[in-house]
């Protein structure tokens, strides 16, 4: 975007193309008189009319300052006014700030467990598309079926004091006891079972010993590792009292999830669900973030194709038997972020909140199925 420099404001030449003066036509008015023998004498005196002509951004200024007063006039009794004032006025919170991490919780050796555990490092996005038989089709629906339930009990912890060092432990339990793996443990040192962001945390928050306040919003980001196979769901969740802005963020970002989802099928672009998504994004006023994506899920638990959820040109159809996830953020503010040096926690750069929500699906002839159903 272009800016307007110091020196087009202050200090520009009178002669400038954008900003001059015009000189009228002299006027002639009698000044003073003077006396000259007995006959008095009018001696004229030049007065030059100056009128400065405003450049185009000044004009525009003025013209927007009066088009806005007119507006503030005529609208602010409305009932339509009174209602987006509202929605507008969501409650400032204070920033998010960090916790205390508690240990890393052991998970019993009989546990199969995904490649990755045994080294640190983040591990590359698979170049393979995940396209399964019906051996393959029915692991995916059982270890979708577990991540689901897992995060349904998750969302009943969520209430003001609960710490989200809590609902991970909780997490963690439930996981191992199905005899499952929690996929993010142990993930490029990723040192939790879950991922719990909270108000304008975008994504990858780390539980710790934060106490949930009375009008937080919390997204919880549930995947496990069952039988060689991963499900991968996340949901945002209501903390009491939440002011209806943000009340609706949340809604329109679910809506978002399942209009993309609905226009899924057998060789369907991958381009049209970033499209869907920002139209319904758009219309009530909320913006997408580009940086996180939805992505292939199966036996690896990230792999092509990559799913933007912003518009795209990203090539490509979606094929049957193939899963992948969706899973857009949007914010009421900046989609820019700020990663804390944790290397995980990532936060809108605004302080604004975010919302997502995330459904792995199966990709079928004639549609989607949803292998996350909450």
């Amino acid at each position: 975007m272009a800016q307007l420099g110091s020196s087009s404001v202050a200090g520009s030449s009178l002669a400038s193309s954008s900003s001059f003066f015009l000189t009228g036509r002299p006027l002639l008015r009698s000044s003073f008189s003077a006396v000259r023998g007995r006959e008095t004498v009018l001696i004229p005196k030049k007065i030059s009319i100056l009128s400065r002509r405003l450049s185009g951004l000044e004009e525009a200024m003025r013209i927007r300052r009066l088009s806005v007063n007119l507006i503030i006039v005529k609208y602010s009794a409305s009932p339509r006014a009174r209602e987006l004032e509202s929605l507008n006025k969501a409650r400032k919170k204070p920033p998010l700030r960090r916790g205390k991490l508690s240990e890393t919780l052991p998970v019993p050796e009989h546990i199969l467990r995904p490649p990755y555990v045994t080294t640190k490092l983040l591990p590359e996005i698979s170049k393979e598309h995940q396209i399964h038989d019906e051996e393959g089709i029915a692991c995916m629906k059982a270890a979708g079926e577990l991540a689901a339930r897992v995060l349904d009990f998750a969302g009943t912890l969520v209430r003001p004091s609960v710490t989200t060092d809590e609902i991970d432990k909780a997490v963690h339990k439930m996981i191992i006891e199905a005899g499952a793996y929690p996929s993010p443990l142990g993930y490029g040192g990723f040192p939790k079972s879950v991922c719990t962001s909270v108000n304008e945390c975008m994504c990858h928050g780390i539980p710790d010993s934060r106490q949930l306040e009375d009008g937080d919003i919390i997204n919880i980001d549930v995947t496990v590792f069952l039988s060689g196979y991963h499900g991968d769901t996340s949901k945002t969740f209501l903390c009491g009292n939440v002011d209806e802005r943000t009340k609706r963020l949340v809604k329109v970002t679910e809506e978002c999830l399942y209009r993309a989802i609905s226009i899924c099928k057998d060789g369907v672009s991958f381009k049209k669900i970033g499209k869907k998504i920002s139209e319904l994004a758009e219309r009530y006023g909320f913006n997408v973030v580009e940086r996180f994506v939805g992505h292939g899920v199966g036996q690896v638990f990230h792999s092509e194709p990559i799913i933007l959820h912003h518009r795209n040109n990203y090539p490509g159809c979606m094929v049957e038997g193939e899963t992948f996830t969706i899973e857009p953020i949007l914010t009421t503010g900046s989609i820019e972020c700020v990663t804390w040096d944790d290397g995980w926690t990532t936060l809108t750069a605004d302080g604004s909140m975010a919302a997502q929500f995330e459904h792995s699906i199966l990709i079928t002839k004639t549609g989607a199925e949803i292998l996350t159903k909450y």
